[in-house]
């Protein structure tokens, strides 16, 4: 018996079970041959109101570098991790940076130990953002590190390939569970309609029968036909769709709070959760925004933010849809979050004149289970201890985290083997795998008459892509005087802002170049054929490019050496748009927000033009 299984004993029927409260007694939550249903509500009937309050929050934890947990607060986490276990009962954590695959699993047990010594032992479960594609945002998602790397969202919707997604998503599980991670905080199934809107990259495009097609086999992926001990949970976000932001502008920020539908087109938006609670999701999360003008089934729905609207989470998911599952609010909805000295203020939009209290109360009352990014347990208990919110409306909601806790097998073996993953993790096969994709993604959007396949053997300049990458396409020279080709990489534009906490990450604003880079492009082409790759997070008006530049493709989330196994053909580069590309700037400002596409985009959803035949 190691360490990790030092609470096991051994009943008088000979079975072994884990005696989580210490009791020595076989009670009825801890044996596993009971109902989930049983298990739940025997436990229940234990905890106290501190210990219920705590299953009611889901806040963000960091892995101590040396396989041990972090006592002390971190870069975002508030609180040293036995404050929040031991003190406030927390055993929901969104997890961020993680080491190699030895040192994450050893910290998720040294985590999964310290919840040992809780009351009754609830074992932890650790959530995710995306970690499998290349955006770095810590309000979002995270790049590989030592996952394998996939494109992202957008690129797997470039390949049209429910297969190919589902088969990600099972990747994704195995090398999630080898290190503990047991939630995802995806699929993202909001649809690309604004494109200026900085959260796209992390979507299916702008179709909503394809975005519902992928976000279902994503979802099966992860969870399977139903929750079980080799599963990872699923929230489904952001209902009821979160793409039709005003002005493009994302609603983690006071100047994004509004979500607007000019062209009454909120259905689409809509159209993928029905099918996602269908398929079995565990969880919901509603978006930031406060949606304006916004009527459904003849009323008009009150303008605060879809995680303190009732009419949204209690009559439109519940009722209409039927989910009884966890709805898990987005991130910091009742307190300020200061990080250094930056602040992100509560997304409390529409109720921002309420204090911390009400907004919880309200909250509750709109349907939600849990408070995303929040620790503030003592604002729940007050609220009980005062009569604002009855104990049996938070029974409620604890007996659905209890719920998906069982299901995933926690409470009979949360703990992970290092040696699996780290034989997991980063697998040669999953690498391999990821590396197609990521080439096949790409989408060639214009190419002139025998410019593509590159062939090999040429004098190359290059701007944005390592050496390394190029030494089978030829010689690396310096200048474009001197080459045959130039090969230039770049981002879709944006609009640089650094005020509030997390606003650097995120790209916002105009999607023209700058014009001296388009000038400084032209002269390159001067002298070379210019083949430009724009990485298209976003949309971008690539109208000007198209005047000079001899190959254009999209990419969504591809490696140097994919993109050059792309353009040698080496991996057939298939991918098609996931969204409308837009002539100008001026055509985006004229766009519906909620509208999937545009009445003459330059180049249209579903355009790609591959490699000649």
């Amino acid at each position: 018996m190691t360490a990790l299984d030092s609470d096991r004993l051994t009943g008088p029927d000979g079975m072994t079970f884990r005696d989580l409260n210490g009791n020595g007694v076989l009670d009825p939550y801890e044996d596993p041959r009971r109902s989930v249903a049983e298990r739940v509500e025997d436990l229940l009937g234990r905890l106290s109101l501190p210990e219920k309050a705590g299953l009611m929050f889901h806040t963000v934890i960091e892995a101590g570098t040396d396989g041990k947990v972090l006592e002390r607060p971190g870069k975002i986490s508030k609180s040293p991790t036995s404050d929040v276990v031991l003190g406030k009962h927390l055993s929901h954590f969104n997890v961020h940076e993680l080491g190699s695959a030895r040192m994450a699993a050893r910290w998720y047990n040294d985590l999964q130990w310290l919840a040992t010594r809780t009351p009754h032992g609830i074992p932890v479960t650790i959530s995710t953002d995306p970690r499998h594609g290349f955006v770095e945002n810590a309000g979002v998602s995270f790049s590989a590190g030592s996952f394998s790397q996939w494109p992202e969202p957008l690129g797997l919707a470039a390949l049209r390939d429910p297969e190919l997604v589902r088969r990600f998503a099972d990747i994704a599980r195995q090398e999630y569970v080898a290190v503990g991670i047991r939630a995802a905080l995806h699929p993202t199934l909001d649809l690309a309609t604004e494109p200026r809107w900085a959260r796209q990259a992390g979507t299916f495009g702008h179709d909503p029968k394809l975005v519902t097609e992928l976000g279902v086999a994503y979802l099966l992926g992860f969870q399977g036909a139903q929750l079980g001990p080799d599963s990872v949970a699923c929230t489904s976000k952001h209902f009821p769709g979160g793409g039709s932001q005003k002005d493009g502008e994302d609603a983690h920020f006071p100047y994004g709070r509004e979500q607007v539908y000019p062209a009454g087109r909120f259905e689409d938006h809509l159209a993928p959760f029905p099918a996602v609670v269908e398929a079995g999701t565990s969880a919901v999360m509603p978006y930031y925004s406060m949606p304006v003008g916004l009527v459904v089934d003849g009323e008009p729905v009150e303008e605060v933010g879809f995680g303190y609207n009732k009419q949204v989470v209690t009559g439109l998911l519940r009722g209409t849809l039927g989910f009884d599952g966890v709805v898990l609010t987005d991130w910091e909805l009742i307190m300020d979050n200061h990080v250094g000295d930056q602040v992100l203020p509560a997304r409390a939009w529409g109720v921002e004149h309420l204090d911390a209290h009400a907004r919880m109360e309200l909250i509750l009352a709109a349907g939600a289970d849990q408070f995303g990014g929040e620790e503030c347990v003592d604002v729940l208990v007050d609220l009980v201890t005062h009569g604002r919110v009855s104990e049996a409306r938070v029974d409620e909601s604890v007996r659905r985290l209890l719920e998906v806790k069982f299901r995933l097998g926690l409470f009979d073996d949360p703990y992970v083997d290092e040696d699996v993953a780290e034989a997991t993790i980063g697998r040669p096969d999953f690498v391999a795998e990821g590396h197609r994709a990521q080439a096949a993604s790409v989408t060639v959007l214009h190419r002139e008459d025998g410019m593509l396949p590159l062939r090999p053997g040429a004098r190359v300049y290059a701007e944005g892509v390592p050496a390394e990458a190029l030494a089978e396409l030829g010689e690396v020279v310096d200048s474009p005087e001197d080459a045959q080709v130039a090969l230039v990489r770049l981002g879709a534009p944006f609009e640089p802002r650094s005020d509030l906490f997390l606003e650097a990450w995120f790209h916002q604003g105009s999607l023209d170049f700058p014009p001296g880079l388009v000038h400084r492009l032209r002269r390159i082409a001067d002298h070379c054929p210019l083949v430009v790759d724009v990485s298209l997070d976003r949309p971008a008006v690539l109208t000007p490019l198209l005047e000079f530049a001899s190959v254009v493709v999209g990419s969504y989330g591809t490696s140097a050496p994919a993109l050059v196994d792309a353009l040698t053909g080496r991996i057939a580069p298939v991918g098609v748009l996931p969204f409308d590309l837009p002539r100008s700037m001026q055509d985006v400002r004229d766009h519906p927000e909620d509208q999937p596409g545009f009445d003459d985009p330059l180049f249209a959803c579903g355009f790609g033009l591959g490699l000649p035949s």
